[in-house]
């Protein structure tokens, strides 16, 4: 460990910013593109913008975890770099529905899969005792960039236009990203050896392996509901378009709180153990609160709430694929489990949106959120039994 396992770190947390704390602010988009540019298309439509940055993020994981565990993390980093920058520069000019798909949602999303498993991949290796609180520290970057893009954009949009509002945040991005390519070393040198066909279907015959990946498949339906449709659904609610904007702000601020306290908890109480608790009560947020909100300060309230909680599944999710990982597959399975997470990924939020314009509207979209996540949480929870039985005190 030591100094340079914390320049690591440092390196991934750039990574985390530019990468999830960019996904955390599709919500800003969401309702930015439905007011603006793209009036024209329903909000089902529009989802598909932040879905497939969502879904290419996570679809790409076991094409960039063998890479990464066949050649280490160095060119990921420099072509993904230039794929996240150069997408968003395209974004910033783009003026119609197609072009907006094809520079944020695939070319943009392609380099933020590259950089953000080339970090948590070198991460798993250079930490164990503490890998719990690395992956809080690492997590951490993702809710500041998520506090700070939609204040940003916001502010800019208003001010100098969309377009240099985007560039603008390629820009941070980049200077980010240089620090990440500079940073980020491997703690174990790669492995030029190929997964033979046992290795590759090994992870699928073990129970705890395949419950924990049923779950992190059916959690993201959940999660990425609230975080797209938090401002459309307080408008719709009656809230102010200010202080619903706001709101994207307040779940990340919160998430900040939840992910290095649950990556610090992990270490003390178990990786597994914090992550169930907390997932769970995240989705009793959604049920008993979201749902019958009725005013601002419920919908803060809420906001708060379910962004402290369901900050653990971003923060702990690699270092529970590497608890059950032999250290040469790490790669391999954190591709596997982001591509399990993809489908919940692309089809959550246009789903969502075709809920909300349904006949159940707005109860009916919190619902199905509030209903996944407690669903996904179960997996975990069924695999956690399936290494340690049905015993409490049990610190995994």
């Amino acid at each position: 460990m030591g100094v340079a396992a914390w320049l690591v770190v440092l390196g991934a947390w750039c990574s985390s910013f530019c990468s999830y704390g960019w996904i955390n602010s599709v919500g800003t988009f969401q309702e930015y593109y439905q007011s603006g540019p793209l009036r024209e298309y329903t909000a089902s439509q529009i989802a598909w913008i932040p879905a497939l940055q969502i879904f290419f993020m996570s679809a790409l994981g076991p094409v960039f975890g063998q890479l990464f565990d066949r050649y280490g993390p160095k060119y990921l980093l420099l072509v993904g770099s230039f794929l996240q920058v150069f997408g968003l520069m395209m974004a910033s000019i783009s003026t119609k529905y197609y072009q907006f798909i094809l520079s944020q949602g695939v070319c943009s999303a392609m380099g933020v899969a590259a950089v953000f498993l080339s970090a948590i991949g070198c991460v798993s290796g250079w930490f164990d005792k503490k890998r719990g609180l690395a992956f809080g520290i690492l997590a951490t970057g993702s809710s500041i960039g998520g506090i700070i893009f939609p204040i940003l954009l916001n502010t800019l949009i208003d001010n100098v236009g969309y377009g240099w509002a985007m560039r603008t945040a390629a820009f941070i991005i980049a200077g980010m990203l240089v620090i990440a390519n500079l940073t980020i070393r491997r703690h174990h040198p790669p492995s030029l050896v190929t997964l033979s066909k046992e290795q590759l279907v090994k992870p699928f015959r073990e129970l705890p392996y395949v419950a924990l990946l049923t779950g992190l498949a059916l959690v993201p339906f959940g999660l990425y509901t609230p975080i797209d449709y938090l401002p459309t659904a307080a408008i719709m609610a009656g809230t102010n378009v200010k202080l619903s904007q706001d709101l994207v702000a307040f779940y990340n601020a919160s998430s900040l709180i939840g992910r290095i306290s649950s990556g610090f908890l992990a270490d003390k109480l178990g990786r597994f153990n914090t992550f169930i608790t907390a997932c769970y009560t995240a989705g009793f947020w959604i049920i008993a609160m979201w749902i019958p909100a009725s005013n601002d300060s419920i919908t803060i309230a809420f906001t708060v709430l379910f962004g402290m909680f369901s900050g653990a599944y971003i923060s702990l999710m690699p270092a529970l694929i590497a608890q059950l990982s032999p250290i040469d597959e790490i790669g391999y399975r954190n591709g596997i489990s982001s591509l399990a997470g993809c489908v919940g990924g692309l089809l959550s939020t246009p789903i969502a949106g075709k809920i909300l314009q349904g006949h159940d509207g707005l109860v009916g979209m919190k619902i199905f959120a509030g209903t996944f996540i407690l669903a996904g949480t179960t997996g975990a929870l069924v695999a956690r039994i399936a290494r340690t039985g049905f015993k409490l005190n049990v610190v995994f």
